[in-house]
C-alpha cells in the first residue's frame, strides 16, 4: 500500500498531520452542540380559529366543515383530525415526512383564505410544530412566607432568570395578580336609567390617551398627546357618569356600584409535595445548546437564591433537560472509555507485549478525534445517537488497526527487520482491511434513504458509525504502520511455529477437518441453528423503541364536565395521599384547574388537573418508573373512587423520542354519530376485560348542562329590540365586561371588569329577573322576551379526515410488548364483526412501527446487496463474495440468543443493529477467504485449514474487541441506556454466533470450489 509505505518513509510528517488533527478535532469538539437526540422536525402543524359565543355545533358546522373543506387537498397531507369546541375550533395536520412543513405553509394560508367563514370568525392561524415551544427545565417555588409573596418573588425571580444566555422565556403559573372590580347595583341602575353597557362607556371615555398632530413651536417640532387618565381606584370611584337635571346633582360611579381592587379569581391550584407553590418552566431559544442553557440556568438561578430576598424560598428541579443530557452523554461516554480499555486489553492477552496495546491505545482516540471533525464539519450534534454510533463503533475502530499490528507482529516473528515487517505485514493484509471497511461503511448507505422519525433519529447514527470506521482505516494504514516500524522489535523467543503447533491450534485443526469431511452434517445443523434462531425471535415480541426510564411520569385528571374546582382539588389530594406513600418519588407537582399545554395558551378548566412526578435517581431506588407506574396505578384507582366515583385518572409516561411507552392509540371513525358510539361501547367493553390492559380511555364527548336563554322575536320586538341586542345584554350581564385598563402611580397595570353580583346570575330564576335596557331607556326583565332553562350541549366535538372519530388510548402492563397487546387487540376487534363502514385507524407507536419496519427491512436488502456489491469489485470476482455473504444468516442465531436470553423484545433499534452487523460479520469472512486466494495464487496446498490457523488470531481479536467494547452499554448502566442496549445485545449475540461458526461454515462452502486436493491432507 503505496499510502502505508509512505508513511513509514516520513514518519516525521505523519507526526505532524496527526498534531494537526488533534488540534482540529479539539476545536471541532469544543463547538459542537449537545442535545438528547437528533433534531426532529415533525410536519405537524394546527390550525386555529375563534367564534365567539358560537356552541360546539355551531362551530363545526360554520367554521370546521368549511376549513376541513378547503384544507383536505393539501398535498402531502396525512391526517386531518379537528375539535370543535364552545367559541373556537383547532385542526390538527399531519403530513407525510417526506413534506417539509416551512414549504407547504403557504399552500395553508391559501386554502384557509379561501374557505367561507362567517364574519365574526377571528382570522385562523397557521401554527408549526416547533421542538423549542416545549420547557427544557421546570422547576417549583415553595415559601414559608403567605402565597401571596411567594408569587411576587416569583415575578421578581423570572424577570432575573429570562435575562440567562439561551432562554427565549421563562413561564410562572400559578401567580398572583390583581383587578379592579367594579360591581353595578342593578336596581340604581334601572333608578338613573343606565345600563351596564352605559357605565362601560362612561369609564372607557373617561381613560383616554390619544395622540395629535406635531405642531412647530419656537422652530421645534413638538409631538402632541390628549391625555384625561384615570391612575387610582379612588379617582375611578369619583367618575361622574352623569347629572341629574331635576336635582342637578352629579351622580358618580360609586353611586351605582361598589369599586374595589381584588384579587383575580382563583382558577388554577399549584403545589409541591402538597404545598402551595408556582410553577416555572423555561423555554430555551431554538439554536441553542440544551446542555449550556441547563448549565447556566442553575448558576444563575444559584446566584440569585443567594440573595436576601430570596433566601426564604425552596426551589424543586423537577425537570432538566439538559442535566438528563449531560448524564446521558457522560454515560456513554464513560462506555466509549470502557470499550477502548477492553479493546487494548484483548490486544495485549494476545500479542504478550506492552508496546502493541499502546500503538492501539493511540489509534482509538485518533479516530475518535478524527471523527469529531467529520461531525462538526456536518453539523451534527453530541447526542445519543451519535455518542451511541461512536460507542457502538468502539470495538470496530480497532479492527483494521488489530488486523495489520497482528499481522506485522507475525512477520516480525519471522524474523525480519521492523520496516521491512511493517511493509510487508500492512502490504498482505492492506486490500483485506479496505474490502472490510467498505462493506461496514456501505450498509449504512441505505439508512439514509429512510424517511420520517426513523430516517431523523439514525442518519446522524449511521453517518458517524461511517466517519468513524474510515477514520480507523486512515489510521490502520498510515500512522499503526509507522509507529510498528518505530516501536516493535523481533522477539526472538517466540516463533510463529510455536504458535501454530499449539494444543489449541492442533484440536482447532481436527476440527476443521472433520468438518471438510463430513460437510453436508455440518451445513444441516447450521441450518437447524438458523430454524430455530428466526422462530426465537417471534417469541420475544416487538416494540418501537426501547422504553428508557427517564425517571419522571405525569397524572391527568378529570372529573365531570362542569364540576367545581373544588371537587376536583379533592381527588388530587387523593393521588397526593398515595404518591406520599411512595419511598422512590423525589417530588410532585399537581397543576389543578389547568395542565401544562393549557397553562401555555392562558387557558384554564376547572375538571381538569395534572400531577407531574419526579422519581430519585436511578442509583437511589430499586424499582424502575414503569413498575412504580404499574404497582400505583391500582391503589391510586382505589382511592379516587373513594373520593369521586366517576373521576378519571391516567398515567402518562412519555419519552424524550416523542413515543408513549406502554401506550397503543387508534381512532374509530364513522359516518353515522349513533353506530359510532355504539362501536366503541363494544370495543370499550372487549378491551377492558383484558387482564394484559391497565387502562381504556376514550375522547368520545359528553354533553354537559347549560343554561341556554332562547330569544323571542316576536316579544323583543314589541319592546324595540333585536334579538342580537337582547342576546349582547344577557351575554355582558352573566359575564361580565372589561371596560379599560389603568395603570397606577407605581406602573402597575389593572383592567377594570364591569359586571353584576354573582348572586344575580346564580339561578334560572335570577337570570329570568335581569334587566334590559329598551331603546326608549325604560327596562324589560329578560325573562319577560325569552324563555330561560336548563338544556344539554356537546363539550367538543371530535372528526379525524371529515368523519366522526373517537380516539382509544390503551395503557398496557410494562410486561407485555406492543406487538403482544397490538395482536390481542386485533383480535378482539375482529370478535365483534364491526360494520363494513366502520373504519379503525392504527396511531402513535403502533403506526411507526410498522411504517418502520418496511423501510428497515427495504434499508436491509439493499445493504445486503451494496455489500456484495463492494466485494464483488474488490475481489474482481462474483463466486467469492457470494461465499462471505453465508456469514449474514449465521448472525441470526445469535441475535436470537441474545434476545431471547436478556428477555428483549425486536424494535427498531435491534433491525439497526442487524443492519450494523450486516457489514460487520462478513469482515471476518473476507479476512479467512481473502488469505485462501492469496495461498491458492502461490500453488500451496491444504489452504483451507491454514488459513483457518493463521487468521485466526486477527479474527479472535476483531470480535473480542468489538463484544467487549459493546459491553457496557448492553448492561445498560446509567440514564439513557436503555436506548443503545438493544442495539449493543444483537451485535454482541449475532457477532458471537457468525465468528465461531464463520471458522467452519465459510472454509466448507469455500471448499465447493475446489478440489479436494487444495483442502484434504494425504
Amino acid at each position: 500500500m503505496n499510502i502505508s509505505h509512505f508513511s513509514i518513509r516520513r514518519p516525521v510528517l505523519t507526526f505532524v498531520s496527526m498534531v494537526i488533527v488533534i488540534l482540529l478535532g479539539a476545536v471541532s469538539l469544543l463547538n459542537i452542540p449537545m442535545k438528547l437526540i437528533p433534531d426532529i422536525q415533525p410536519p405537524v402543524g394546527v390550525v386555529v380559529a375563534t367564534y365567539p359565543g358560537a356552541g360546539p355545533t355551531e362551530v363545526l358546522e360554520k367554521v370546521t366543515k368549511p376549513l376541513e373543506s378547503s384544507l383536505a387537498t393539501l398535498p402531502g397531507l396525512k391526517t386531518m383530525t379537528s375539535t370543535s369546541q364552545e367559541g373556537s375550533t383547532l385542526i390538527l395536520l399531519q403530513f407525510s415526512w417526506t413534506t417539509v412543513i416551512d414549504d407547504i405553509q403557504n399552500d395553508v394560508m391559501q386554502r384557509i383564505d379561501q374557505a367561507p367563514l362567517p364574519d365574526d370568525v377571528s382570522k385562523p392561524r397557521f401554527l408549526k410544530f416547533d421542538p423549542s415551544q416545549f420547557p427544557v427545565i421546570q422547576l417549583t417555588l415553595t415559601t414559608e412566607k403567605e402565597h401571596e409573596q411567594l408569587k411576587t418573588l416569583a415575578q421578581q425571580l423570572k424577570a432575573e432568570l429570562a435575562k440567562t444566555e439561551g432562554v427565549a422565556s421563562v413561564n410562572v403559573s400559578g401567580t398572583f395578580t390583581k383587578h379592579v372590580r367594579v360591581v353595578v347595583d342593578p336596581n340604581k341602575l334601572q333608578t338613573y336609567r343606565l345600563s351596564q353597557q352605559d357605565v362601560v362607556n362612561f369609564i372607557s371615555a373617561n381613560n383616554v390617551s390619544l395622540p395629535g398632530e406635531t405642531v412647530v413651536i419656537d422652530d421645534r417640532q413638538l409631538s402632541t398627546r390628549i391625555l384625561s387618565t384615570v391612575q387610582s381606584v379612588d379617582e375611578l370611584k369619583n367618575l361622574v357618569l352623569l347629572i341629574d337635571p331635576m336635582t342637578n346633582k352629579r351622580v358618580r360611579l360609586q353611586d351605582v356600584a361598589s369599586v374595589e381592587l381584588v384579587p383575580d379569581e382563583q382558577q388554577t391550584i399549584t403545589r409541591t409535595n402538597e404545598k402551595p407553590s408556582v410553577l416555572m418552566s423555561v423555554l430555551q431559544k431554538a439554536d441553542a445548546n440544551t446542555a449550556e442553557v441547563s448549565t447556566a440556568f442553575q448558576k444563575q438561578l444559584d446566584k440569585l437564591l443567594k440573595k436576601e430576598q430570596f433566601q426564604d424560598v425552596h426551589v424543586d428541579i423537577l425537570f432538566d433537560q439538559g442535566e438528563f443530557i449531560q448524564r446521558t452523554i457522560r454515560n456513554i461516554a464513560q462506555s466509549l472509555v470502557l470499550g477502548g480499555a477492553f479493546a487494548m486489553a484483548v490486544l495485549f492477552v494476545f500479542l504478550r507485549n506492552i508496546k502493541s496495546p499502546i500503538i492501539i491505545g493511540i489509534a482509538i482516540p485518533y479516530s475518535v478525534i478524527v471523527t469529531f471533525v467529520l461531525m462538526y464539519f456536518s453539523d451534527f450534534t453530541l447526542n445519543i445517537m451519535t455518542l451511541g454510533g461512536l460507542a457502538l463503533g468502539i470495538g470496530m475502530l480497532v479492527d483494521n488497526s488489530i488486523v495489520v499490528i497482528e499481522n506485522i507482529s507475525r512477520h516480525l516473528a519471522m524474523g525480519k527487520d521492523p520496516k521491512e515487517a511493517a511493509k510487508d505485514g500492512v502490504s498482505e493484509i492492506g486490500s483485506a482491511i479496505v474490502a472490510s471497511t467498505l462493506t461496514s461503511v456501505a450498509v449504512f448507505i441505505p439508512v439514509l434513504f429512510i424517511t420520517g422519525l426513523i430516517g431523523d433519529l439514525f442518519t446522524e447514527f449511521a453517518l458517524t458509525i461511517a466517519f468513524s470506521l474510515l477514520a480507523s482505516l486512515f489510521v490502520a494504514l498510515t500512522v499503526v504502520p509507522m509507529l510498528a516500524s518505530r516501536w516493535l522489535r523481533p522477539r526472538r523467543r517466540y516463533r510463529e511455529e510455536a504458535r501454530l503447533t499449539s494444543a489449541p491450534m492442533r484440536a482447532l485443526e481436527r476440527s476443521v477437518r472433520w468438518s471438510l469431511r463430513h460437510r453436508f452434517v455440518v451445513l444441516l445443523l447450521a441450518f437447524g441453528l438458523l430454524g430455530a434462531g428466526v422462530f426465537s425471535l417471534t417469541t420475544v415480541g416487538m416494540q418501537f423503541l426501547p422504553n428508557a426510564d427517564e425517571g419522571f411520569f405525569s397524572i391527568r385528571v378529570q372529573t365531570d364536565d362542569g364540576a367545581s374546582l373544588q371537587a376536583t382539588e379533592r381527588v388530587v389530594a387523593a393521588i397526593e395521599h398515595e404518591l406520599k406513600r411512595v419511598d422512590d418519588i423525589d417530588t410532585y407537582v399537581s397543576l389543578i384547574g389547568s395542565t401544562q399545554e393549557q397553562s401555555f395558551r392562558g387557558t384554564t378548566q376547572s375538571n381538569v388537573a395534572e400531577i407531574y412526578v419526579k422519581m430519585k435517581p436511578k442509583d437511589k431506588r430499586d424499582r424502575s418508573v414503569f413498575v412504580v407506574v404499574d404497582e400505583l396505578k391500582s391503589p391510586v384507582q382505589q382511592a379516587v373512587k373513594k373520593v369521586n366515583k366517576t373521576a378519571e385518572v391516567s398515567f402518562n409516561l412519555q419519552a424524550s423520542t416523542g413515543s408513549a411507552p406502554n401506550t397503543l392509540t387508534f381512532s374509530v371513525k364513522d359516518t353515522d354519530e349513533k353506530r359510532l358510539k355504539e362501536v366503541v361501547s363494544q370495543i370499550e367493553k372487549r378491551l377492558t376485560s383484558l387482564k394484559q390492559v391497565q387502562e381504556v380511555s376514550t375522547d368520545l364527548s359528553e354533553t354537559v348542562d347549560e343554561i341556554q336563554v332562547k330569544i323571542d322575536r316576536e316579544k323583543a320586538l314589541q319592546h324595540g329590540l333585536t334579538p342580537a341586542q337582547v342576546a349582547i345584554a344577557a351575554q355582558q350581564m352573566t359575564r361580565g365586561m372589561t371596560a379599560t385598563r389603568i395603570i397606577d402611580a407605581s406602573a402597575n397595570v389593572y383592567d377594570v371588569n364591569v359586571q353584576y353580583d354573582d348572586r344575580e346570575n346564580h339561578s334560572v330564576e335570577h337570570i329570568k329577573k335581569l334587566l334590559v335596557k329598551k331603546p326608549d331607556g325604560t327596562f324589560v326583565k329578560l325573562g319577560d322576551i325569552a324563555s330561560v332553562s336548563v338544556g344539554k350541549s356537546p363539550v367538543r366535538i371530535q372528526r379525524i379526515d371529515e368523519q366522526s372519530a373517537v380516539q382509544f388510548t390503551v395503557k398496557y402492563k410494562s410486561s407485555v410488548t406492543l406487538g403482544d397487546i397490538s395482536a390481542l387487540v386485533d383480535r378482539e376487534i375482529a370478535k365483534l364483526d364491526l360494520p363494513a363502514e366502520t373504519d379503525i385507524v392504527f396511531s402513535g407507536d403502533r403506526e411507526l412501527l410498522e411504517s418502520s419496519i418496511d423501510d428497515l427491512a427495504l434499508a436491509f436488502g439493499l445493504a445486503v446487496t451494496f455489500v456484495y456489491l463492494v466485494m464483488a469489485a474488490q475481489f474482481e470476482s462474483f463466486k467469492h463474495p457470494f461465499i462471505i455473504m453465508f456469514t449474514i444468516p449465521l448472525m441470526i442465531v445469535g441475535i436470537a440468543g441474545g434476545l431471547l436470553l436478556t428477555q428483549t423484545p425486536v424494535s427498531v433499534m435491534v433491525i439497526i443493529g442487524g443492519i450494523v452487523l450486516a457489514g460487520i460479520v462478513v469482515n471476518n469472512a473476507i479476512v479467512l477467504v481473502s488469505y485462501m486466494n492469496q495461498l491458492r495464487a502461490r500453488g500451496e496446498r491444504d489452504i483451507i485449514v491454514t488459513a483457518v490457523k493463521l487468521r485466526l488470531r486477527p479474527i479472535l481479536m476483531t470480535a473480542l474487541t468489538t463484544i467487549l467494547g459493546l459491553l457496557p452499554l448492553a448492561f445498560g448502566f446509567g440514564d439513557g441506556a436503555e436506548f443503545n442496549q438493544p442495539m449493543a445485545i444483537t451485535v454482541i449475540g449475532g457477532l458471537i454466533s457468525s465468528t465461531f461458526l464463520t471458522l467452519f461454515v465459510i472454509p466448507i462452502v469455500y471448499s465447493f470450489t475446489l478440489s479436494r486436493k487444495f483442502y484434504i491432507q494425504k
